[in-house]
Parts: structure tokens; C-alpha cells; sequence
């Protein structure tokens, strides 16, 4: 059963806290993606195995967080995981981002990088609302949200996916690849060369405008957004367990 954190903003984030050695290891889920997921659970059993710190949480309008999911966007969810780090951890963290979450630990490491020992990102989308969505809107599409202040797409999860236009202008506030992007701790990200939803060219792109001294980026011939089979789920426990070590050495 979860627990819940009143934030400052008046929002009311689930989480699910493990104690353990540090640094503790902090997931932050994806767009639409709530704490149950494969990977969050997964990582939860691996922590408790390594006997780590592990923290999952729902940001606002996801999963059992307060708040609903069309009116939120990035700089909120981002508050809801600083709210959350500072709040509930203690000490540096490893941040284990997957897709938008992924984007986000990228604004923590940015923000408040005294508390993060090190970073793992899973399909990272960095920038997704601008160069993914609003790149890929046409002129009909792009006036429709501009008039209306939201536009429905199909959806291959599910119910039709609605893009608010504050979801486009709060992530231009949010971006991480247009200024330098410094990431001075030990980064591993982990990408699928058959990722529908975030192309390898992403990672590529991050790889290249990032700077840090212990920085790699695995690909994955055949692996997908999800990232959730045995193998990358190992491969995910394997990052960190590496990022954790090399923390320990800096």
C-alpha cells in the first residue's frame, strides 16, 4: 500500500519507500506510467535484495497521486520529484530515469545535483514535448491547439492521448538540450535500437551534448520503449550496480 507526501504545491504524491545503505536508489516513471510498472517493481525487488534504499513514487495525475493527468506537465512533475527526493531521501541518490522520467532526472541533476550520486536512464526523452510532439504536428494540428488549448491523438496504450497547449509551453521552460547539460557523476544510459516511441538518435544526441567524464551509452539491438524483458531488466540492475560502484570511487 502506498503512502502519500502533501507537497508544498498542495499536491499528494503516492510513494513507496524502502529503507537501506545508501546512495538510495530513486525511479522516476514515465509519461502516463505510474509506480506499478515492470521496471519500478522489478527495481523494488532488486533493492531489496541488495539491501539499498529504493524510492518510487507517482507524480501528480498519475497512477494514486492527486491531480489530474491533462492539466499537468513537466515543470510540475519535476516539483513533484524534487518534493519527493528531498522529502524522502537522505543523501545523494542514483536516479533511475525511463523515458520522460528520464527528462526529468536530467532537470534534477541540473537543479539540485548535490544530491545525485549518479544516473541511469532508460529510453531517456529529453525535450519530447517540443522536438517529438510539436515537430510533429502540421499546420492543422498546431492551429487546433493553439485555438483550443488541447488536441486528442490516437494512442496504441489506450484512450486517445490529450496534448494541452501548456503541456507544449511548459516544456519549452524545461528544456535540457539547447544550454550546456553538465552531468559530473557516473551516467549510464541504456537505449533499444527498435524503440518506437524514442529513437536511438535521442540517445545519441544526449550522448553527444552531455558532458561529464564517466558518461556511456549502451545500445540495445532489438529492444523496444518498454525495456522490460529479463535481459534489459538485468541490464538495468547491471547500470546501476556499476554507477553505484563508480560513485563509490569519486
Amino acid at each position: 500500500m502506498p503512502q502519500y507526501l502533501e507537497t508544498e504545491t498542495g499536491r499528494r504524491i503516492a510513494y513507496q519507500r524502502r529503507d537501506g545503505k545508501g546512495p538510495g536508489i530513486v525511479f522516476l516513471g514515465g509519461f502516463r506510467s505510474d509506480m506499478t510498472g515492470t521496471k519500478a517493481q522489478y527495481l523494488d525487488e532488486w533493492a531489496l535484495a541488495q539491501g539499498r534504499a529504493f524510492l518510487r513514487f507517482d507524480y501528480s495525475g498519475h497512477g494514486q497521486s492527486s491531480g489530474d493527468f491533462e492539466a499537468g506537465a513537466i515543470g510540475d512533475w519535476a516539483a513533484d520529484a524534487r518534493a519527493a527526493i528531498t522529502a524522502l531521501t537522505e543523501g545523494p541518490q542514483i536516479l533511475v530515469g525511463s523515458s520522460m522520467g528520464g527528462w526529468i532526472s536530467l532537470l534534477l541533476a541540473r537543479d539540485m545535483g548535490q544530491r545525485v550520486a549518479g544516473l541511469v536512464t532508460i529510453a531517456a526523452a529529453p525535450d519530447f514535448t517540443e522536438d517529438s510532439m510539436w515537430q510533429g504536428f502540421d499546420a492543422d494540428q498546431r492551429a487546433v491547439l493553439e485555438e483550443v488549448g488541447k488536441i486528442a491523438l490516437p494512442s496504441e496504450y489506450g484512450d486517445p492521448l490529450v496534448i494541452t497547449r501548456r503541456l507544449i509551453e511548459d516544456g519549452r521552460d524545461n528544456l535540457v538540450l539547447r544550454a550546456p547539460l553538465s552531468l559530473p557523476f557516473p551516467v549510464r544510459m541504456l537505449q533499444g535500437t527498435a524503440d518506437a516511441d524514442v529513437d536511438q538518435s535521442v540517445a545519441l544526441r544526449l550522448l553527444e551534448h552531455a558532458s561529464g567524464d564517466n558518461i556511456r551509452l549502451t545500445l540495445v539491438k532489438g529492444a523496444d520503449h518498454r525495456f522490460s524483458d529479463p535481459a534489459c531488466l538485468d541490464l538495468i540492475a547491471a547500470a546501476i550496480a556499476e554507477v553505484t560502484a563508480d560513485a563509490a570511487q569519486g
